[in-house]
């Protein structure tokens, strides 16, 4: 047998591997198997699709799984909420706009927007500022306080602030405890992506890029830091594409650990002492408590839900019935489990969706402390909301394979299309296939 003979089977053999791989895998992919056809009410913020993921961005909302309506102006949508006229509040970025100081031609400007639903959805309200890149500079949550101010997260100059009739009131800067690069508006160094009230001029803030919450007193700063940083044994978390840097060369950053939180979105404020988190880059669901010495320790954590591992997760609420509503974003669906890890609700979704909230609740601050004195009657919070004595892990195989892992995610964030149930294995035998393809290509080259 020659070479050319040789290479042939080899394409074959690869390409019998990979189409047994596709067919494989569709039968015995998990499937989500709940009832969807429940009247439940769930506003949804949509990041888009696309390459970055920042096309197609969308705010809708679902009765069931059926979308009533849905606003799709901007390239992407985030933190999405009901105000008490009915309108909704909405953190967003866009392209396309002119008049710009910052880049030639055409320009990019994200802030919040107010949506009228009414007869047909359309964007009443709008304030935004420019940035240079509609990716990592988004302004991802917002809220209105009850002075009449909106309270935002800036990505781009890593702050939070409030602004009232266009103007901003406060402002707190990320540079007052961390190292600050040369420009923070050219690289994603904290990623600060969510900001909640949760007392009177008390915020929670989440600090993606250094596996960090922080409670920021409007008048004082920093009063707490949620998985503070104790050495720097696990700096090399919050030192990837471009984040954190030691700028005094002291030899440290401000790097929380990773294996309590890492690279985290939307933490809810259960209670004194209790967040529920989103903790993406552990593609986990995870409650926190603080100890007696002031230390946060995760008590529950969800991994997998109706045999599918939770893939990036970017939302978590805790609803009155003591389930939790999940926004699972790169799988592509929103889900609702009850306090055992078993889903009870869920919709796959076309796009991105970035965060969701169920109505007429929403996102509720301090859920925990209102349920235990107004019992949430109705609800059966008291059942299903025990605190676990001891740390309750709910299906935490972890099957992670370094580089392979690292290369899905990537591949994910260009090709948001990949299906969930392409993971490590289904990565690994496309390599192996390619590799054969190749192989027996260049085998028949040499012929």
């Amino acid at each position: 047998m020659d070479l050319k003979d040789k290479g042939g089977p080899i394409i074959i053999a690869g390409i019998v591997l990979f189409v047994l791989m596709i067919v494989g895998s569709l039968l015995f992919a998990p499937v989500m198997g709940v009832d969807s056809s429940q009247e439940k009410m769930t506003l949804v913020g949509s990041q888009g699709g696309g390459p970055g993921w920042h096309e197609f961005g969308s705010v809708y909302l679902l009765e069931g799984v059926e979308q009533k309506w849905k606003e799709a102006s901007a390239d992407s949508y985030f933190d999405a909420t009901v105000l008490e006229d009915g309108k909704i509040l909405v953190g967003f970025m866009h392209s396309g706009y002119s008049n710009c100081e910052l880049s030639p031609g055409e320009c990019v400007r994200t802030g919040f927007r107010i949506i009228e639903v009414g007869k047909g959805p359309k964007v009443v309200e709008e304030y935004s500022y420019e940035v240079r890149t509609r990716k990592d500079s988004e302004v991802h949550a917002v809220s209105l306080l009850p002075s009449g101010e909106f309270l935002m997260s800036d990505m781009d100059m890593e702050r939070i602030f409030t602004v009232k009739g266009g103007e901003i009131t406060w402002s707190w800067e990320a540079k007052t405890i961390y190292e600050e690069p040369k420009d923070p508006t050219k690289r994603d160094w904290l990623h600060i992506n969510d900001v909640d009230v949760i007392g009177e001029n008390r915020y929670l803030v989440s600090v993606r890029n250094a596996n960090q919450i922080l409670i920021v007193d409007r008048n004082e700063g920093v009063v707490e830091i949620i998985n503070e940083d104790y050495g720097n044994d696990d700096d090399a978390s919050c030192k990837g594409r471009g984040e954190l840097e030691d700028t005094d060369g002291d030899g440290d950053i401000r790097c929380g650990d990773p294996s309590i939180l890492n690279h985290q979105h939307n933490p809810q404020w259960l209670s004194e002492g209790k967040i529920l988190v989103a903790d993406s880059g552990n593609n986990r669901i995870v409650e926190l408590h603080r100890d007696g010495l002031g230390n946060w320790k995760p008590v529950w954590a969800l991994y997998e839900a109706g045999g599918i591992e939770l893939n990036w997760p970017r939302d978590a609420d805790k609803l009155p019935n003591g389930n939790i509503l999940i926004t699972d974003t790169l799988n592509k669906r929103i889900i609702e489990v009850n306090p055992q890890g078993e889903i009870v609700w869920g919709v796959w979704t076309q796009y991105i969706p970035y965060e969701a909230d169920r109505l007429p609740y929403g996102e509720i601050s301090g859920i925990e402390e209102i349920c235990r004195d107004e019992k949430c009657e109705g609800f059966g919070w008291e059942t299903a909301t025990k605190n676990p004595g001891e740390f309750v892990d709910i299906d935490s195989g972890n099957s992670e394979i370094p580089i392979i892992s690292d290369l899905l995610v990537i591949m994910r964030i260009l090709l948001p299309e990949i299906p969930y149930w392409f993971r490590e294995l289904q990565l690994i035998t496309t390599i192996i296939s390619i590799t054969m393809g190749i192989i027996g290509w260049k085998t028949q080259k040499r012929s």
